[in-house]
């Protein structure tokens, strides 16, 4: 299998960290991947040019991370990240939606910064900042346990690295001890380690 990636892309990093925990390393290629430049490699696997990507061993295109984790956490060994029904289930996808929709504001803010100031809409990135906050306290709320690791925790300890990584001038950590606590053990596991976002 290949993976297109980038190494600074949360959603990269997390399927990334899904390949490590689920003990596939030796049977997925993680291939760099610029898709600002429509690298041709990216572009022939998935219309739309984006990171992650993954070459399944079908040879088909998976594309989208929740989709490509739990993909990979089916094919993979060990107990799964993402229960398979009922309650659980959604437990842990209420939870890891919850941290792409704080990853969603920040990639927004991201890219609206990365703008001419000119063309900057204040507007948009006032109700990001709000939304990014909002979808953060609700993370907290849930409090997530590194103890219990899932689908769902695996996602909002990337979510919380990257803003801080991507946004430093933006204070998560205040009010959030939950998120604080999270972040500190799941970046001493050996899968966040060799992927932390560079």
């Amino acid at each position: 299998m290949k993976l297109y990636i980038t190494t600074p892309s949360p959603f990269a990093r997390k399927t990334r960290i899904v390949v490590r925990e689920k003990g596939l390393s030796d049977r997925v290629e993680e291939v760099l991947a610029d898709p600002y430049a429509n690298a041709p490699e990216l572009l022939a696997t998935n219309p739309v040019v984006q990171v992650p990507t993954l070459v399944a061993e079908d040879g088909l295109p998976v594309t989208d991370s929740p989709v490509i984790a739990e993909y990979l956490d089916m094919v993979g060994h060990g107990e799964r990240l993402l229960p398979v029904e009922g309650e659980a289930r959604l437990r842990v996808k209420r939870l890891e939606t919850l941290a792409n929709a704080a990853l969603e504001m920040g990639v927004k803010l991201l890219l609206e910064k990365r703008r001419p100031e000119h063309e900057r809409s204040p507007s948009w990135m006032e109700r990001w900042t709000a939304n990014l906050g909002r979808a953060l306290d609700a993370l907290e709320a849930a409090a997530p346990d590194a103890e219990q690791f899932d689908m769902g925790v695996l996602t909002a300890g990337v979510a919380v690295t990257w803003i801080g990584f991507r946004h430093p001038d933006y204070d998560w950590k205040t009010g959030r001890p939950r998120l604080v606590a999270l972040q500190a053990a799941l970046e001493t596991r050996p899968s966040f380690v060799e992927t932390y976002p560079v």
